[in-house]
Parts: structure tokens; sequence; C-alpha cells
């Protein structure tokens, strides 16, 4: 399939409300109006005028009216509808609670069905934008799938991931923060997430396939959806 020029597919939380579509060997592949993920550790060219853009590896834009030039493998999301978009843990979305036992029970933080993309080849160093040049390769698995909060959500400070992530917000506004320590008056650094946007991966390389994390959290201002991008190390 990854050879076949824009082998296209829906991603496993695709419903009414949300078109959500995985993209690989992506050539001329025009898009109509959607936030594009470029879930790659190489370039994704853009054209709309005539001058085409470039959108960096594992960064998103929207696109309306334009196409992908060319990309290794990308994911295009939409919200078709809004209204009840709330209604996620009807409609097979589970509370992070019946994950997590320590979880707080008054936080409405609901996780969609999760989706193995595929797999990928990437120096951790540079993903983690410690070095730039790629010196040392090694096989993730890639897995996406959504959240949803209401406004004004704090969404749970912690510190730990078997995995390097990265988000990008889909619907609403929100925010990744960091921390000096398990405490909101402890907050350092605030990264705004308008639509479209991906923030630079928060982690740092801290051993082989260790990754270390600051203190952090996602912090939904307005109503939200964010996609969350995982690479799980492959040993």
């Amino acid at each position: 399939m990854a050879d076949q020029e824009n082998a296209r597919r829906n991603l496993a939380f695709a419903d009414d409300f949300i078109s959500a579509t995985l993209i690989d060997n992506v050539r001329n592949f025009a898009v109509e109006d959607g936030v594009v993920v470029n879930l790659s550790p190489e370039p994704m060219v853009t054209f709309g005028s005539a001058v085409p853009g470039i959108v960096p590896a594992w960064k998103s834009t929207t696109l309306k009216g334009a196409k992908i030039v060319s990309a290794e493998r990308v994911a295009v999301l939409k919200m078709n509808k809004i209204t009840n978009l709330g209604g996620v843990g009807l409609r097979g979305w589970d509370w992070l609670g019946n994950r997590i036992k320590s979880f707080p029970r008054d936080t409405p933080l609901y996780i969609s069905a999760q989706d193995t993309v595929g797999t990928v080849m990437t120096d951790p160093l540079a993903f983690t934008n410690e070095n730039p040049a790629v010196a040392a390769n090694q096989e993730f698995t890639l897995k996406l799938n959504l959240w949803w909060s209401p406004g004004q959500t704090d969404c749970f400070i912690h510190n730990e991931h078997p995995f390097l992530e990265v988000h990008t917000q889909i619907h609403g506004l929100g925010r990744m923060q960091k921390f000096h320590e398990r405490e909101q008056s402890a907050l350092y650094e605030d990264v705004m997430m308008p639509v479209g946007y991906t923030h630079d991966p928060f982690c740092r390389v801290a051993g082989k396939n260790q990754w270390e994390y600051p203190w952090h959290r996602y912090y939904a201002d307005t109503d939200s959806i964010w996609l969350a991008i995982e690479l799980h190390p492959i040993s």
C-alpha cells in the first residue's frame, strides 16, 4: 500500500463529526479544506499559488483549495459539524479515568480509538530538535488518537511517557504548558494551540529509548479536540 501513490483510508476515529483521512506516498493530492499534518521526518511540499510552501517534519498547516505536491505520509482532518460534539462519551470515546485509577474524577477528558498507522524511521535527537543532523535512525510505530475536553479543562499535569509525542489542534483553542513541578502555580512556559498548529516536542533524549519530559499538560481554553501523535520505539 505504501508504494501506491495517494494510498488513503479513514482513520479509526473518523465519524460523522470529524473526517480523518490517512494518505501515504502523497503526490499532487488536492485538499479542499482541512488541517494537514505531516506524519514524516521529511518535509511536505504544498502548492496553492506561484510559490510552493514547505511544511517541516512533524508539523501541520490548514489548506483550503490547495494541494500537497509531495509528502511521505499525512493526515487530513476536518470538523464536519460541532452541534452535540461533546457527546463523544456516547459515541465510543473513553473517559481517561477508566484507564487511570488515580485520574481526577471531575476532569472531563475523553480519548478516541487509537489508530496504528505504520512505522517510521527517524533519529530521536532530530525529532526532539536537539540535533538536526540525522545520525542514528531507529524504527518507531506511529500511533494517532484524538482527545476532547470542554472549555476551561485542566487535562492533568504529568511527566511520564514511554514514547515521543507532539499534538495538533483540530478544533477550538487550547495550550500546551510546562511547569517547574506538579503544581499549576509553577507554570513557566505557555504554548498557544490555535487550529492547525502542532507544537514542538517537549521531551529530551535521556538514553536508549528513554525520554525525559518536563511536568506538562494540555489546557482547553474552549471546547477542544486535538490530535496526539505518538512514536513508540520498536525494540
